[in-house]
C-alpha cells in the first residue's frame, strides 16, 4: 500500500505519515502511530472520535491498525495538503501562490461548519480540542478537512462531565480554561477560542505570536490589530489585502476572531452563531472587548448576569463541560 514507506509526507511527535495506494487507486494517507506511551489512549481516542463522523467538513477515516505495539490510520489522501503552509509566507517565500480572500473567507466558513456539526450535529457531542492550522487538510478544490483527533474527548449527553487530567492541544490555540479552571470550564467554547486564534492567522497571514516582528507593539496580533480597530482605521495595514474587496472579508474575520477569543468563555459566541456571524454582513458586527489574557472577573453566586458579561449565554444554549481534575 504504501510502497515499503517510501514516499514519506511528514513527520512529527505522533509518528510519520506516509502516501498509499488502495488495490483500486485510491490515495490514502497512513499514519504510523510512534511507540504508544501508557495504554495508547491518542489512538483510541483517534479511531473512537472519527469514526462517528460523517462530513463533508471532517476527514474521512478508512481503516486502522491495531496490533500489539503497531497502529496504523488511513486516511483520504488531500492533495493540497495542510491550512499551514498557505497561510505564513515564511513557510513558502513565493513557491505557493496566496489563496485570495474568496478562498480564505469560505476555508473559514468549511472550518466552522465542521465544528458545528462535531459540536451539535453527531450523536455524540466531540471536542477536538487541538484546532490549528496544520490540523485542517484541504482537498483538491480547497475544501477544509478537520483532522487529527488525538486529544479529542466526547460527550455523551447535552450536560456532562468528565475528568480532564491535564492540559492539552497545542500552545497559542489552548484556551485559557484548559490551563486553569480559574478561567472556567473546559466545554465547546474551547474549541471556538482555538478557531479564533486561527482566522486570525489565516488574515494576519503570520502566527498569532511573532517574536521577530520589528515593534514590541506588533508582537501579539490580535493587541495589534484591535488598536487599528479602536482607532477606527479605515486601512487594517495588512500588507496582503491587495485585492478589490478583501477589506470587508479581512474586518469580518477580525471581529469574529475577536470574539472568538474573549478569556471569558461566556463572552466567546458558540461555533453556531460563529457561522451566522460569518456569514453575515461585517457591518452588523459590533467591536468585541479587548481580549486581554487575564483572568475574568467572577461574579458571586445568585448575582444576575448582564448581556456585557454573558453575551453569547443564552437560556437555550447548550452546556457540555469537562472538568479539570
Amino acid at each position: 500500500m504504501t510502497d515499503s514507506f517510501r514516499n514519506k509526507l511528514g513527520q512529527g511527535g505522533y509518528g510519520i505519515v506516509y502516501k498509499g495506494n488502495l488495490p483500486d487507486g485510491h490515495l490514502v494517507v497512513v499514519k504510523i502511530l510512534s511507540e504508544p506511551k501508557g495504554n495508547g489512549e491518542e489512538f483510541i481516542n483517534e479511531v473512537a472520535s472519527i469514526s462517528r463522523t460523517s462530513h463533508v467538513n471532517i476527514v474521512t477515516l478508512l481503516g486502522f491498525c491495531f496490533e500489539g505495539h503497531k497502529r496504523a490510520l488511513i486516511y483520504e489522501f488531500m492533495p493540497s495538503g495542510s491550512l499551514e503552509k498557505y497561510i505564513y509566507d515564511e513557510n513558502q517565500p513565493r513557491k505557493i501562490p496566496p489563496l485570495g480572500w474568496e478562498k480564505i473567507y469560505r476555508i473559514a466558513i468549511g472550518i466552522a461548519h465542521g465544528l458545528e456539526y462535531l459540536h451539535s450535529g453527531c450523536n455524540t457531542r466531540i471536542l477536538h480540542l487541538d484546532i490549528k492550522p496544520q490540523n485542517i487538510l484541504l482537498d483538491q478544490d480547497f475544501t477544509p478537512k478537520i483532522c487529527d483527533f488525538g486529544l479529542a474527548k466526547l460527550c455523551p449527553t447535552k450536560e456532562s462531565s468528565m475528568s480532564l487530567l491535564s492540559a492539552r492541544g497545542t500552545v497559542g490555540y489552548v484556551a485559557p480554561e484548559v490551563f486553569s479552571r480559574n478561567f472556567g470550564v473546559v466545554s465547546h467554547k474551547s474549541d471556538v477560542y482555538s478557531f479564533g486564534m486561527m482566522i486570525l492567522e489565516m488574515v494576519a497571514g503570520r502566527k498569532i505570536i511573532d517574536t521577530g516582528a520589528s515593534r514590541s507593539s506588533e508582537i501579539y496580533f490580535p493587541h495589534w490589530i484591535y488598536k487599528h480597530l479602536e482607532l477606527e482605521d479605515d486601512h487594517l495595514k495588512l500588507q496582503h489585502i491587495f485585492s478589490e474587496g478583501g477589506e470587508p472579508v479581512a474586518r469580518k474575520m477580525i471581529f469574529v476572531g475577536l470574539w472568538c477569543i474573549q478569556t471569558n468563555p461566556a463572552n466567546r459566541p458558540s461555533i453556531h452563531k460563529a457561522v451566522d456571524m460569518l456569514e453575515g454582513s461585517h457591518e452588523d458586527l459590533q467591536i468585541p472587548p479587548k481580549p486581554f489574557p487575564s483572568s475574568p472577573v467572577r461574579t458571586p453566586p445568585g448575582t444576575p448576569t448582564t448581556s456585557s458579561t454573558n453575551l453569547f449565554q443564552s437560556s437555550d444554549e447548550y452546556t457540555s463541560t469537562i472538568t479539570l481534575a
